[in-house]
């Protein structure tokens, strides 16, 4: 273990893939570092189980925000992933590319040649999807994806659907295609019934390789410099301190916590938050930890008048039932994560592409799993989804067992609590449409007092979770942007052989989860590294709203969006 070409520290979603493809060349030898265990357990492999490893120790090493100023005070979980397969592992396994937009943000903010045609071609590259190959899709990658049970067990998913047309919205056969814009199936990481996580997908078959080598259990303490050069690693493993050299380079996939908190173990990072915590400053990089970017979201909750809901499906009898027909086929209930329909819209008109994301759940639960009323409910987890709040990860000491202090700084952008009275109007306006007539009970929350912007302002700060998708915390940009960390290849500023590679490279988040996001930059930073020719850009078209300066949805809401006191706001129309 003590000399490889290179050194990947994490076993996430971007590590495992940088492992898998680096090892294809049977000259390089790599090491995968990763502070977790194995993920092997039928609560991480079944995907209904999703919200299990994510309330365990074992799987998610738990961090928390500090005290959210503009969330009344309240201090908010941000899971991250421990095990092989990192986050891929206790994620919600919902894949979304992000809109073509968000990807040419990239290169507008400075990460030259991020743009939607040329990573295309390595979304395709990254999946096998169920529906087949086209120009968007893939047929013959490593990552299993699909849209679950196809919405056959639950007639809500596609009442939602046709709520959201009866709106006036759009209805998209293939948000991950042409047109994320609309209503639709929800597609999922699941691969024949099981968990698709890197590890599953990537890291699993590449194993048997004599040129890759795996330790578990390594808690990673700095990378090791040598003047301005990385040349290996210092963890820690069963109490005893070991080093790694990388004869090539090191790569640092610990994620959008991790990846930040060892840079400035290492003395890379602002150099005032460096002395604070007593590190030596190497180079001093302000945009180290700076630019951290989340969803927020909230859980739209109706009672159900009729008794079809996941609400009765959560008594031990029918978890036993479920539980068994997955062993036994994978398949049901148990084969899926609930979220088989979705939505992407937009907030107002002048809006060019989605920034509003919904997951349709026909239960009404919280996280956990557990119900919060008794009888049968639905909900849709919905959130603005490009925020203007950033937030900060900073290092406390060089103790790498130490959390880092985690600001996220959630609303603290008058443009992102306006978006969220819009997104809570919005929302209700679509679960009050005809399809849902059928099945709508009582509003359990927001609760239909909650109206006026004071109070919808009260309710979303007291109610608002982590969509889990912290990003953008060592960010690529241009030679000129002070707070860019890696430069268009991800290599960090200033120091040689080392670079970053996962989701706190993104320069801005995007319209949607981002583990897909992030499996697709690992595929395409694999190439850079091997010194491969890039895949040649795919020019696809991509649909947006031709009047989207005029209207905010294309076309007109059969029952018009009402404001507190009842009048037309024309902002729903």
């Amino acid at each position: 273990m003590r000399d490889a070409d290179y050194v990947i520290v994490g076993a996430g979603s971007a590590g495992c893939v940088l492992a898998a493809r680096l090892s294809e060349d049977s000259d390089t030898r790599v090491v995968l570092l990763e502070a977790g265990g194995s993920d092997r357990s039928l609560i991480v492999q079944m995907p209904s189980a999703l919200s299990m490893p994510m309330n365990s120790r074992r799987f998610n090493w738990g961090f928390q925000s500090e005290p959210e100023p503009f969330l009344d005070g309240r201090v908010l979980d941000c899971p991250r992933g421990l095990a092989l397969g990192g986050s891929s592992a206790i994620n919600g396994m919902v894949y979304v590319r992000g809109h073509a937009r968000d990807i040419d943000q990239w290169q507008a903010a400075g990460a030259d040649g991020w743009n939607y045609a040329a990573c295309l071609p390595y979304f395709r590259k990254t999946e096998t999807w169920t529906g087949g190959e086209n120009s968007y899709r893939g047929g013959s990658g490593p990552l299993g994806v699909c849209a679950g049970n196809e919405m056959r067990l639950n007639p809500l998913y596609q009442a939602f659907i046709d709520a959201g047309n009866e709106a006036g919205y759009p209805v998209t056969e293939d948000y991950n295609g042409a047109q994320q814009e609309g209503f639709g199936q929800m597609h999922m990481t699941v691969d024949q019934g099981r968990r698709a996580s890197t590890a599953h997908a990537y890291l699993r078959p590449a194993l048997a390789r004599g040129n890759l080598r795996v330790a578990s259990g390594t808690l990673i303490s700095r990378v090791l410099l040598d003047g301005q050069r990385a040349h290996g690693v210092e963890y820690w493993k069963d109490g005893h301190r070991f080093e790694v050299y990388a004869q090539r380079e090191v790569l640092v996939s610990a994620g959008c916590i991790g990846s930040p908190a060892l840079l400035q173990r290492s003395g890379i990072g602002p150099g005032e938050v460096l002395a604070k915590a007593g590190i030596e400053v190497v180079h001093d990089l302000p945009g180290v930890g700076q630019n951290l970017q989340d969803h927020l979201e909230v859980y739209f909750q109706y009672r159900c008048k009729q008794p079809i809901t996941l609400n009765g499906k959560l008594n031990p009898w029918h978890k036993a039932l479920i539980g068994a027909r997955w062993l036994l086929f994978k398949n049901g209930l148990g084969a899926t994560n609930h979220f088989e329909s979705c939505a992407f819209i937009r907030s107002r008109s002048g809006v060019e592409w989605p920034d509003i994301q919904y997951h349709f759940l026909p239960g009404a639960m919280r996280y956990d799993g557990r119900a919060a009323f008794a009888g049968h409910g639905f909900q849709v987890h919905v959130g603005p989804n490009k925020p203007r709040s950033r937030g900060r990860v900073q290092i406390r000491s060089s103790d790498p067992g130490a959390h880092p202090s985690v600001l996220f700084n959630y609303l603290a952008h008058e443009l992102d609590q306006r978006d969220w009275r819009l997104c809570i109007r919005l929302t209700r306006e679509i679960l009050n449409q005809p399809a849902m007539d059928y099945y709508r009970g009582e509003e359990i929350q927001p609760g239909i007092g909650v109206v006026g912007d004071d109070a919808i302002d009260a309710w979303v700060r007291q109610n608002v979770e982590s969509a889990y998708h912290p990003s953008c915390t060592c960010k690529m940009g241009a030679d000129d942007d002070s707070g860019a960390v890696l430069d268009a290849v991800c290599k960090v500023r200033g120091i040689e052989a080392l670079r970053v590679v996962d989701s706190s490279v993104f320069p801005s988040i995007t319209n949607g989860n981002i583990n897909a996001p992030t499996i697709m930059l690992a595929e395409r930073v694999a190439d850079m590294i091997r010194g491969r020719p890039l895949l040649a850009p795919v020019h696809a078209p991509v649909w947006i709203d031709p009047s989207w300066q005029q209207r905010q949805r294309p076309g007109v809401a059969k029952r018009p969006l009402m404001d507190a006191t009842g009048r037309v706001d024309e902002t729903g129309v």
